[in-house]
């Protein structure tokens, strides 16, 4: 029986009142993660790591690459659930971010302004602090020395110290041995980066998102090299004299 059978059985294959089981996957993980606990130093009670109202957080690939970095002071769960469940965020509809690459999340929340308004400029400064510290560990972290962001995160204003974070998968074994095979991954990326190139053939834009683009090109290059290498580079072509076309 196929992992897609596996996960059919017992439905209807003619109802469509379910989505693709990769979504569906998706959508449990993520709920999973956003429900776990998390100590919170401020009340000394176990809070739901999706209910912190500021925090950063990072997305990883399935490398364990750093793919981008972001903040949020609405809540934890809004912000990443609206870029990898419902795509009403600028990073997916300009194809920058595909929730397709991200395997792990991790979230540093900041519970000391849990009851603070957004427009708290100490909070912001510290916020703004905060998500620089961790791009720029991402940066020095990463193979290419870049990640997916189109925008620099702002300079701080304050020195501030990684709080303690929470980190999860999102994606089960089942879509694990899907997605990360790499001529998935590199026809996935191909996809994206095909995408947007040509949202950038369309518009105005400006020069992050052609790095981006950049960052997007080295990846793909870097998966297809290691793919290549792997199953025996040039010993691997097959020479063409005694090929009759």
């Amino acid at each position: 029986m196929s992992l897609f059978d596996g996960v059919m059985m017992g439905r209807n294959p003619d109802d469509t009142n379910y989505p693709p089981f990769e979504t569906e996957d998706l959508r449990k993980n993520l709920a999973t993660f956003l429900s776990q606990g998390f100590q919170d130093p401020v009340t000394d009670r176990l809070r739901s790591i999706g209910s912190f109202k500021w925090g950063v957080y990072a997305f990883y690939d399935y490398d364990g690459e750093p793919i981008y970095v972001g903040q949020t002071k609405e809540k934890v769960s809004t912000r990443i659930r609206r870029h990898l469940t419902n795509q009403r965020t600028d990073a997916v509809a300009m194809s920058v971010l595909d929730p397709f690459e991200v395997y792990a999340v991790e979230v540093w929340p900041l519970p000391q302004f849990q009851k603070t308004g957004a427009g708290d400029s100490a909070a912001r400064a510290h916020l703004d602090a905060l998500e620089n510290l961790v791009y720029q560990q991402a940066i020095t972290e990463s193979v290419f020395g870049a990640v997916l962001n189109e925008k620099d995160p702002p300079q701080p204003s304050v020195a501030v110290t990684k709080p303690a974070s929470f980190r999860g998968v999102l994606v089960s074994d089942a879509v694990h041995r899907i997605r990360s095979h790499p001529d998935f991954r590199i026809a996935r990326r191909a996809l994206i980066l095909s995408r947007l190139a040509q949202v950038i053939s369309e518009r105005k834009v400006q020069g992050g998102l052609r790095r981006v683009l950049l960052t997007q090109a080295k990846r793909l290059q870097w998966l297809a090299d290691r793919r290549y290498g792997a199953l025996g580079g040039a010993e691997s072509v097959l020479s063409g004299e005694d090929d009759d076309d």
